[in-house]
């Protein structure tokens, strides 16, 4: 506070209000989030999106829903979660928003960017959330797949060597017939 401001009896600035910061998305939103996407998609003002459309989101869409029980494995503060929530809440129902509000006839024909249309700009973008989400869930159970080596590597540390699992050899020659069993001992009553 300086003098002119005691004088005339204004006092500081007040301190701003605290920011408040939106939860992070649960796995309910997420879920939520891909269901508005498909209900956008079927509602359609053309009765639904083309199939190429449907087909790539249903992929992303299948992904994402493998991912979700895995996110802990990634982190949840991790970059990989943070674009599987981004793409489910943010990315795709943008993508498909902003194709959708489009006329269909001229999103479908008319040239935007590039010499493509709206349809081809929104296919390039599904298939690079598609591709991302696909990683994200292979690095998810890349986790799992190394938990299970580094057990593996604990019970041979514990317990001793472990078992080569048998061989398997493709390449020797064809299989020999089975033979076949001898025939039973003739007892002397059949003879007679």
């Amino acid at each position: 506070m300086g003098f002119w401001d005691w004088l005339t009896g204004r006092s500081r600035k007040q301190a701003p209000p605290p920011v408040t910061v939106p939860p992070a998305p649960t796995e309910a939103d997420i879920l939520a989030s891909l269901a508005r996407v498909e209900a956008m998609l079927a509602g359609d003002s053309g009765g639904t999106a083309p199939a190429v459309v449907r087909s790539r989101v249903a992929r992303i869409d299948r992904t994402i829903r493998e991912t979700l029980p895995k996110l802990p494995q990634l982190g949840w503060g991790s970059s990989d979660a943070y674009a599987v929530v981004a793409t489910a809440t943010d990315y795709l129902p943008e993508a498909v928003g902003g194709y959708l509000r489009l006329p269909r006839d001229w999103a479908n024909s008319r040239p935007i960017e590039g010499g493509k249309t709206a349809l081809m700009i929104l296919i390039d973008q599904l298939e690079l959330l598609a591709s991302t989400m696909s990683k994200m869930l292979d690095a998810a159970n890349r986790a799992d797949a190394e938990a299970l080596i580094a057990h593996g590597r604990f019970l041979e540390a514990k317990f001793g060597h472990s078992s080569t699992g048998g061989t398997l050899d493709a390449g020797a020659g064809p299989l020999a017939p089975p033979t076949s069993p001898p025939p039973p001992p003739r007892s002397t009553l059949d003879l007679e």
